[in-house]
């Protein structure tokens, strides 16, 4: 893993800004594997591996926040094989890194619907939080069950609720922002999406409403730190002016 770090230097960054939190629509996994006569589960299995060497890199990068989108509410319409083989690898994932990312100070949440997921998995999700809440080297957030739209509904159903209790008195959008699955989180500066599609697929809706869009040919299993590094480059020759001159 040495590798993945240094190369991660190499490619951080020369100058001018960099994000502070990176969102990831990690796209091309099924793609990766059958454009090899693999089985897709092949190309999800790859794609966690680079999961890890992406997680490990973001810190030399500056980044400090890493939001990926590993199972969208969409999602469920896929083959019961392919379903079920993700949610082992799910599992696995967590079972495996959860000593790992504890020892190297990443703190780990998820966000999404839990209630439709396995009660294994939902019980380890809320194992691996307890056990990084205390770590700030780097904040992986994992989008599990998630979809804009649907964390917009829940946020809204939140708030209705507190409004009824008396709890608050307005709906102004921190109100609304202290409802959804990312509170307490920062917006993220850039998004990228591997695989060459160009939509955002019901990703951050709320919290992505100004950030720099970045979309690579690059299938997901073959996105490197290296690849990270040229697109953190890109971003910081960007100028953000939020509605501004």
């Amino acid at each position: 893993m040495a590798s993945a770090f240094s190369a991660a230097a190499a490619a951080a960054p020369a100058g001018g800004q960099k994000p502070r939190h990176v969102a990831i629509i990690m796209d091309g996994n099924g793609r990766w594997a059958s454009e090899r006569g693999w089985p897709r589960l092949v190309g999800h299995r790859r794609g966690a591996e680079r999961v890890k060497q992406i997680v490990r890199a973001c810190p030399d990068l500056g980044v400090d926040w890493l939001t990926i989108y590993a199972f969208s509410t969409e999602n469920w319409k896929r083959s019961t094989e392919e379903v079920l083989g993700l949610m082992k690898i799910f599992r696995r994932y967590i079972e495996r890194e959860a000593e790992g990312m504890s020892a190297e100070g990443v703190r780990m949440r998820f966000i999404g619907g839990r209630e439709r997921l396995d009660r294994k998995l939902q019980d380890l999700m809320a194992s691996i939080e307890a056990r990084t809440a205390g770590n700030t080297r780097l904040n992986l957030t994992v989008a599990i069950n998630y979809g804009g739209r649907d964390e917009l509904a829940r946020a809204a159903s939140r708030m209705a609720d507190k409004l009824a209790r008396g709890e608050i008195s307005t709906t102004c959008e921190a109100e609304f922002e202290a409802c959804l699955d990312t509170a307490g989180h920062p917006d993220p500066d850039l998004v990228i999406r591997t695989s060459g599609e160009t939509r955002v697929s019901n990703f951050l809706p709320w919290q992505a409403a100004y950030s720099e869009y970045e979309f690579t040919p690059t299938l997901w299993p073959d996105f490197t730190p290296e690849h990270l590094g040229a697109v953190l480059d890109r971003f910081g020759m960007r100028q953000r002016r939020f509605g501004g001159v």
